[in-house]
This record gives structure tokens, C-alpha cells and sequence, in this order.
């Protein structure tokens, strides 16, 4: 079994997004940063060693998903699973030690959530397939995989959410620009978040009918 079109695409569409986020952070200058750095000996280190390995995470995770891997190469798909538990444990406790410097408290525990959905599911997936139940592990990791991607569909949604914003205000900004893309940057963490796992529900359902 090829892994699809769509596949592919997701997998383009999101390294692509990520990508250009990750740049600033491959020069280790934390005045390069896209975020306030607090701490450059605590915060930025763990931001950048989080920003890697979340990226790891979601380029092991595609490659968990290509059939004619896992089918007929099972060693190195359990290679590839054990890199991608690895990477997403290794960024998921990472980020519990960013979200204290993270000073818009919205955003902050919107983080914290995510960090606690992904490290559960992934743990549930890998215990699953620890104790030889392949159905449920298969399960958990398409939620797990759906919380790695929470990164990339916040950003996707930001357009959305700016002309969701101009539609409710009436194409009016009371706030101003700024106050339009703070406002914005607190809820698309939530948004992708309530998307995803809806998603991912939908595609689980799908599979079982």
C-alpha cells in the first residue's frame, strides 16, 4: 500500500511551514528568536532543543504512516516508532520547562494542555504496542500524531482566525493591528487544539465503520 497523495501533501504543506519558523533558531542567536527570551542559559536552550525535536517527531511520525514500511519493513518501522516516542517525550518535557516564561497566561496553559495530551497519547500508543495490542496502538498514535501537528495547524489558522476577527468586529480593529494579532496568538493554540482532535476523532470513527 503507497502512503496517498494527501499524505504527501500534508507532510509538504507541513515541513513547509515549519521550516521557516525553525531558521532563526538554527543560527543559536536567541536575538533571533520569535518569542521573548527571559532566560538565555534556561529558556532559549530548551526552546531550540523542543523546536528540534518536535520536528523530528513529525518528520518519524509521516514516515510511520507510509504502508509499504510498515508492512514490509517492520524493523524499521519500529525503529522509526521508537524515534518518534523518543522525540516527542524528549520536546513534550522540554516544553513543561518553557511554559513558565511564557507570560500571557492563555497561552501558556494552552501549551501546558497540548504538552499533556501528547505526552499521554503518545505514552498510550507505546505502551499499547508494548503489550502486543496493534488495533489500540494504531489508535493512539493517529492521536498522538494529531497532537504533533497542533504546530502546524495553529499557524495555518492564523489567516482564518485574523478574518474571523475582522468579520466579527465588523472590519473594524477596537484594539488596533497589534492588538488584533495578540488576540489572535491567544486562541490559535486552542483553536488548532479542538480542530485537530476533532479531526482525528472523525478519521478514527471512519476507520472502525
Amino acid at each position: 500500500m503507497r502512503i496517498s497523495k494527501s499524505r504527501w501533501l500534508l507532510a509538504i504543506v507541513s515541513i513547509a511551514v515549519m521550516l521557516p519558523f525553525m531558521v532563526p533558531y538554527l543560527t543559536l542567536d536567541p536575538d533571533n528568536s520569535r518569542v521573548s527570551i527571559v532566560s538565555v542559559h534556561v529558556q532559549y536552550p530548551a526552546l531550540v532543543l523542543h523546536i528540534f525535536f518536535a520536528f523530528i517527531a513529525m518528520v518519524a511520525g509521516f514516515v510511520q504512516f507510509i504502508g509499504r514500511i510498515r508492512e514490509r519493513r517492520p524493523r524499521i518501522h519500529r525503529i522509526m516508532g521508537l524515534v518518534y516516542v523518543g522525540s516527542v517525550f524528549l520536546s513534550g518535557l522540554l516544553a513543561l520547562v518553557i511554559v513558565p516564561y511564557i507570560a500571557v497566561f492563555t497561552k501558556s496553559v494552552s501549551f501546558l494542555v497540548l504538552t499533556a495530551l501528547w505526552l499521554f497519547t503518545t505514552w498510550k500508543g507505546y505502551w499499547a504496542a508494548v503489550r502486543g495490542k496493534i488495533a489500540r496502538h494504531r489508535i493512539w498514535m493517529i492521536r498522538s500524531f494529531g497532537m504533533t501537528l497542533v504546530a502546524v495547524c495553529a499557524r495555518l489558522l492564523v489567516p482564518v482566525l485574523l478574518l474571523a476577527y475582522c468579520l466579527l468586529n465588523g472590519f473594524e480593529l477596537p484594539a488596533g493591528r497589534e492588538g488584533m494579532i495578540e488576540d489572535v496568538l491567544r486562541v490559535n493554540v486552542w483553536t488548532a487544539i479542538i480542530l485537530d482532535i476533532v479531526i482525528v476523532e472523525w478519521i478514527i470513527l471512519s476507520r472502525n465503520t
